[in-house]
């Protein structure tokens, strides 16, 4: 129920304007965005290199509606893995990409031309890119660009949600020798037809999925907050014979810090997924949604403003 009213209110732009005009928003929104500029996101990078983290960066913007703003979305990328790569950053850091951001919902083809485009500029950089996955509706669309992407650029990186009903069949399509594959378990609203409902059922095929991963010939990206989901990534490591290097925990920036720093100190690699950009308040609800006790750190900052 928490997470429906939620995911509720990030639709809702009265609520967002509350939200973005309150004063401990800054506070709450320091806590999980690197900041509004290229230039936070570098300085948040070099912050969690220097720890021993690798990091997936994300121009926070979705629902672009014009050709003029998928171009100036790939621009910003562009920008950012030339800084990155003149920082001595990659491949430490690689960048995450919504195709939504690029044009996907009214000009599929445009889309794909400017994840190449990044692509490109990440191959020249000496890093990577991986396509964020969103809601149900854009699964086949994305996995489709990730295929067209992969025959010129085969460590772009595939993101799989657990939630979603086929996913398990995703994943053994996808566990493929050098296919990189962050599993999550799902932050958008869905309907039954497509999705698990319950934190159970959802764990549950987090578990299968993970096995499949685990067991085939891929590169698995474990992203999770869960302890218990964390400790059976840790054994199904050991079970399938996984040196550290061939896979990796991913958590968002902001959530668990000890945890990310526990796991890098016992060699495994450990990706922080940093967001930066204007367009905070979404992305914000939708991690106020996932992992609900993230409720707690935000009326933390509505008392301390008082």
């Amino acid at each position: 129920m928490l997470r429906t009213v939620i995911l509720a209110a990030s639709r809702s732009s009265r609520v967002e304007r509350l939200v973005a005009t309150a004063p401990f928003s800054r506070d709450v929104v320091r806590r999980f965005v690197a900041g509004a500029q290229t230039a936070d996101a570098l300085r948040v990078t070099r912050e969690l290199v220097t720890d021993g983290l690798a990091v997936s960066l994300d121009n926070l913007g979705e629902d672009t509606v014009t050709a003029e703003q998928a171009i100036a979305t790939r621009d910003e990328y562009l920008t950012l893995l030339r800084m990155l790569a003149e920082a001595g950053l990659t491949p430490a850091a690689e960048v995450s990409v919504k195709l939504s951001a690029l044009g996907q919902a009214f000009d599929e083809q445009l889309a794909h031309d400017n994840a190449r485009a990044i692509c490109a500029a990440a191959d020249a950089a000496g890093t990577t890119v991986t396509l964020d996955m969103e809601d149900h509706t854009t699964t086949d669309s994305t996995l489709d660009i990730l295929a067209k992407l992969r025959k010129d650029y085969p460590s772009t990186g595939a993101v799989l949600q657990a939630y979603l009903r086929r996913t398990e069949s995703d994943c053994r399509e996808l566990a493929s020798a050098g296919s990189r594959v962050r599993l999550c378990k799902g932050a958008y609203r869905e309907p039954e037809s497509v999705a698990y409902q319950t934190v159970r059922e959802v764990d549950k095929s987090y578990v299968r999925c993970l096995n499949i991963l685990m067991s085939g010939d891929g590169y698995p990206m474990l992203a999770t907050h869960d302890p218990r989901l964390i400790a059976i990534g840790e054994d199904r490591a050991r079970w399938f014979d996984r040196a550290p290097d061939r896979f990796e925990f991913q958590m968002l920036y902001g959530i668990r810090p000890e945890e990310q720093a526990r796991l890098a100190g016992e060699g495994y690699t450990v990706r922080t997924y940093v967001p930066y950009g204007d367009d905070w308040y979404g992305y914000l609800m939708r991690r106020l949604a996932e992992r609900p006790a993230n409720l707690a750190f935000f009326a933390r900052a509505v008392a301390s403003r008082k």
